[in-house]
């Protein structure tokens, strides 16, 4: 099995040497230095906080083309969480748990292209998710996905091979307004046709 490819950044260089340590001594893992940075396939970052600084360095890693980032961090609330997940980071570790084991197996999870984080800081954030929902894109009946559910029924009838006219009767619409409703789905996404609006919503798993 090849190794994965690892850059290891902290903002005090005792940080940096020792996780950088821990990890080097993984048979799955190959830490890379800065000069090798391009070849990294996950970035770990190690901080106090999640304050400005660190979100910088999480941005910039993000811009230099390193695919996944995972962050260990010694105060991790849920603000944290959510301007950790903006920035591009994959996964979450608190310091405190950061152990050789635990640090090896969150790389490789996220080298895979999954996301790891603290079980109690997903339920948190799940409900933030959820009151979002209900409090804010409910009322004006949109979704996570940008889609009014009126959108997404036009989007299910398209993709079944239903032209204008068909989907006009079975929803009770005019011509013209599901014409509008697909032409605002193209213009809004930046989808190129129907055909284009169709894949993506299967892509997002919404049909």
């Amino acid at each position: 099995m090849s190794k994965i490819s690892v850059y290891v950044y902290a903002s005090d260089p005792i940080s940096q040497i020792g996780v950088a340590s821990q990890l080097r001594g993984r048979p799955e893992i190959a830490v890379v230095d800065q000069g090798n940075i391009d070849a990294a396939q996950v970035a770990v970052v190690v901080a106090d906080a999640v304050d400005d600084p660190v979100l910088r360095v999480l941005r910039a890693i993000q811009r230099g083309g390193i695919p996944r980032t995972v962050l260990v961090a010694s105060i991790l609330d849920d603000a944290s969480v959510v301007s950790a997940a903006e920035a591009g980071v994959s996964a979450l570790v608190r310091r405190s748990e950061a152990t050789p084991d635990r640090l090896a197996q969150v790389v490789v999870r996220v080298a895979a292209g999954e996301a790891d984080m603290p079980a109690d800081l997903l339920a948190s954030l799940l409900g933030q998710v959820g009151k979002l929902q209900r409090q804010v894109l409910g009322p004006r009946g949109l979704t996570f996905s940008g889609l009014s559910e009126r959108e997404i029924q036009v989007l299910r009838l398209v993709a079944d091979g239903y032209d204008t006219a068909e989907i006009a009767r079975r929803l009770c619409f005019s011509e013209r307004t599901i014409k509008s409703i697909l032409h605002d789905v193209t213009t809004r996404l930046q989808l190129r046709n129907r055909a284009h609006a169709v894949a993506y919503a299967v892509r997002e798993g919404l049909i």
